[in-house]
């Protein structure tokens, strides 16, 4: 992974000039031009509420510029020091050459450029690691995701003590069947397996405090599921309507594919949430019962053979017995190595069990 570092946001006051001429399209009413002036007055991360978008792209060249603009418009207004993180995902196109361009007229843009195509969530990971802000927001970089109400949200952020937002397309602007219908049908199965009650568990618009989005492990594609993962450590999540717009430009990267993907990942996810500090529950509880099965059948068998005289030699009963008893054995074995595993995880870092949000003393009560 690559990180060009050919402007920072200490470098806010740079003048700000047009795009290259194949920066914006023809078609496009945003300006091309950056304003002289920015509210990056201070080395970036200096006082707080400071803001990190991030923007992972694929083949988006025609997007860059308009992406940018707009993105950096929507900054200006946060009256807040921020940076652009765009992180571009294994391009084919000239979608990378055009944001390194676009680093010397948006002096706070920031470009990661992935070795190949990693996918969308490993993409969100590298912007996860490398944002500086205090408030992470996330956008596709489509321009589907209106921008209009960041500034809202993360205003809304602070004052409910919120730790993640999530945005909900309510009028969204998809073709029904490709992209509407499996997306409905996955956010059902999120919603009943992870208990975290969202509409719209696909939308990119999302606000986090940096700390929680940081300690959320990304892995495989659980982009979706950030939301859900963080729940697990108690992350207060709330979810308000935004805006969304019909791609104008580029190609769709997604189709029904997608929904399968989501419920293999469901596995993961339920079995992090539930039982990923206690495995044994999870493989005791079914080995047991495997256990349980074995040893009753495996008995009547015994006691037919020694009290009856019964020839059970040639019974499949007695298959099933011996199988459902090794089954049990298997299992709770499994649990007790999975135990064995988690322990060593969370000692070996000297990770907590638990996340504490604030802890309160008579000195801060009184002042």
């Amino acid at each position: 992974m690559t990180i060009m570092k050919d402007a920072t946001p200490t470098t806010a006051h740079a003048n700000a000039a047009t795009f290259s001429a194949s920066a914006l399209s023809q078609n496009s009413s945003r300006p091309s031009s950056f304003p002289s002036s920015s509210p990056l007055t201070a080395p970036f991360g200096e006082g707080s509420g400071s803001v990190s978008f991030i923007i992972p792209m694929y083949n988006e060249e025609e997007n860059v510029a308009p992406m940018v603009t707009e993105v950096y418009e929507t900054g200006l207004r946060l009256n807040r020091t921020f940076e652009i993180i765009v992180v571009d995902d294994g391009s084919s196109d000239s979608t990378v050459q055009k944001l390194r361009a676009a680093i010397d007229t948006c002096p706070m843009l920031r470009v990661i450029s992935l070795k190949r195509n990693f996918g969308q969530t490993p993409a969100t990971a590298a912007g996860f690691a490398n944002a500086r802000g205090e408030f992470i927001v996330t956008l596709d970089g489509d321009l589907q995701n209106d921008p209009s109400r960041i500034p809202e949200l993360i205003d809304m952020m602070e004052r409910e003590e919120l730790d993640i937002i999530s945005g909900w397309r309510q009028n969204r602007q998809d073709k029904a069947l490709t992209r509407k219908l499996p997306s409905m049908i996955a956010n059902y199965l999120i919603a009943i397996t992870t208990g975290v009650k969202i509409h719209d568990n696909g939308c990119s618009l999302k606000v986090y405090r940096t700390e929680v989005a940081k300690e959320v492990p990304l892995y495989g594609e659980m982009h979706r599921f950030i939301p859900a993962l963080a729940s697990i450590d108690g992350a207060v999540i709330k979810e308000v309507p935004v805006g969304h717009r019909a791609r104008t430009r580029g190609q769709s990267k997604y189709g029904l594919s997608r929904t399968f993907k989501v419920i293999l990942d469901l596995l993961t996810v339920l079995f992090m949430k539930r039982f990923f500090t206690r495995p044994l529950h999870m493989f005791g509880r079914i080995g047991l019962l495997f256990f349980t099965i074995g040893l009753i059948i495996n008995a009547s068998l015994v006691y037919e053979k020694l009290a009856l005289g019964h020839d059970i030699g040639h019974r499949p009963l007695l298959i099933l017995g011996a199988l459902a008893f090794l089954t049990g054995i298997q299992l709770i074995s499994t649990g007790l190595i999975a135990e064995i595993q988690v322990r060593t995880y969370f000692e070996s870092q000297q990770k907590p069990i638990y996340k504490i949000k604030r802890i309160y003393e008579q000195d801060d009560e009184k002042g």
